[in-house]
């Protein structure tokens, strides 16, 4: 971005350059104009205030006659004292013009003064009659002093009445210079953004035409670009993007129409398995002839053979219908305990099952064919291969939003690298299984759940294995299809 940057720094620039000029135009003007104007307003306040003083001082001269007090003294020293401070500043105002009025004006402040240090000292020697007769002649300086002070602010008004009115000029020709110089800033920035924005839309407005061609498909035409920052390099990269798009396309084409007839080999062989399966067994058939062979063992006295018969015929009918939809956990426990049986009636003493089941899970809605696997992968791995046989413990529990169901064992165990190979989804069915699986169960769950949290192993090897499923009780909603997933 090195040569976009260059443009907008450049522009930035030009823009700051310009403004840095008219702020010291302006402020070095203003501040020339108000330094004179303050040195004017000085003058004025400096002899406005002399004047003050000194009616002051002749109040306070009439105060400290009718009572002499220390207090009253002191006010006089402090204001004789303003008086000679303001009389310094009031002679530095001289000049040409007022040499004759500013000189009355400090002699008659000067003469005020020392009349009321001889009224003081008339009344503290106890000339009473002297003192206001002093008094007296102080209060008519200071009537001269005020006029005196019209008179200097007359003459000054005279004299500086050209300075006022170039101040009047220069503030005009000041806001004249600062509309064009507006006009000025206004009018360079405006032509600057035209020429920048332009070298940098020109060229996108032809990438995004590319863009839009390539958008409905159209990858034969070349994109170009006439610029020399980044978005010729940007250009160059859509450029060969749209080669390999072409490419990709071409591919994809060829190899959607490949899969597309594999896929229909693959749909064909499939229906014809289906049909050569259903040809071969009726399941209906199987159902009745399970039943039949259930009620002539029933009668012949074996009521065992019996009730297996029946579990399987139950448990095939069960495994048909439910797979492609979820059912309640109750059905699901009726299926196991007939699993159970005929499990039992295979491993009779070596195979001890314990259930613990919280009677108010069994409404909680499951995949269907959720139980059966797990138990059954726990009786390959853990009672199968011992001689004496092993121990089951299924639990059904509340916890907090959820059901879980534990299914324990006693059997060898597993390995932390087995367990999370089985958490990863990357255990396969096993071979002695019935087609399901652990990794199709839990695939299965977390389509249900809509969540990645749904199985927890426990287990060390030679201290047996305890597999969690959690089943939420309450989702938000979606649909679950099992069909597309089972297998």
């Amino acid at each position: 971005m090195k040569h976009l940057q260059k443009k907008i720094w450049l522009l930035a620039i030009v823009v700051l350059i310009i403004m840095v000029i008219i702020w010291i135009s302006l402020t070095y003007y203003n501040q020339k104009m108000q330094d004179q104007y303050n040195q004017i307003l000085e003058r004025y306040l400096v002899m406005n205030e002399l004047n003050m003083i000194s009616q002051e001082t002749v109040t306070s001269l009439n105060a400290y006659l009718l009572d002499p007090s220390d207090a009253n003294y002191r006010t006089i020293e402090r204001r004789k004292n303003r008086m000679r401070q303001l009389y310094e500043e009031v002679t530095a105002f001289r000049n040409t013009d007022n040499e004759s009025e500013l000189t009355n004006y400090t002699n008659l402040t000067v003469s005020l003064v020392e009349m009321t240090e001889r009224s003081v000292n008339f009344q503290i020697s106890g000339e009473i009659e002297t003192a206001k007769s002093a008094l007296n002649e102080a209060i008519h300086i200071a009537d001269y002093v005020s006029e005196m002070r019209l008179s200097v602010i007359d003459k000054e008004l005279r004299t500086y009445d050209i300075f006022y009115r170039e101040m009047i000029d220069r503030s005009e020709k000041l806001t004249e210079l600062g509309v064009w110089l507006l006009i000025t800033i206004i009018l360079m920035l405006l032509f600057f953004t035209y020429w920048f924005s332009l070298r940098i839309t020109k060229p996108l407005e032809k990438l995004t035409e590319s863009a839009k061609r390539l958008s409905k498909g159209q990858f034969d035409r070349e994109i170009e670009a006439d610029s020399k920052d980044e978005t010729a390099i940007l250009a160059g990269t859509f450029e060969q993007m749209r080669i390999n798009i072409n490419n990709l396309f071409i591919e994809t084409k060829q190899k959607a129409r490949l899969e597309a007839e594999l896929q229909k080999s693959k749909y064909l062989l499939k229906e014809s398995q289906l049909l050569s399966l259903q040809s071969q067994i009726n399941p209906h058939f199987l159902f009745n002839t399970l039943n039949t062979l259930s009620k002539k063992a029933y009668i012949e006295g074996s009521e065992e053979t019996s009730d297996l018969l029946v579990s399987i015929a139950d448990l095939m009918r069960y495994n048909l219908r439910h797979m492609d939809k979820p059912t309640a956990l109750h059905e699901e426990l009726h299926v196991l305990k007939q699993y159970i049986q005929i499990q039992k009636a295979r491993y009779t003493d070596r195979l001890t099952f314990i259930t613990e089941i919280d009677e108010t899970c069994l409404d909680i809605q499951i995949p269907g064919m959720t139980l059966q696997p797990i138990v059954e992968n726990a009786i390959i791995h853990a009672v199968e291969p011992s001689e004496d046989g092993g121990t089951i413990l299924f639990r059904v529990r509340h916890a907090l939003n959820h059901v879980v169901i534990e299914v324990e064992d006693d059997g060898p165990g597993m390995t932390e690298e087995k367990i999370e190979m089985l958490k990863d989804a990357r255990a396969v069915t096993s071979e002695k299984g019935n087609g399901i699986g652990f990794k199709n169960v839990v695939q299965r769950l977390k389509l249900f759940n809509a969540s990645d949290d749904v199985v927890d192993i426990v287990s060390q090897p030679g201290q047996g294995t305890k597999i969690s499923l959690y089943i939420l009780k309450e989702r938000s909603g979606q649909t679950y299809d099992q069909s597309s997933h089972s297998g």
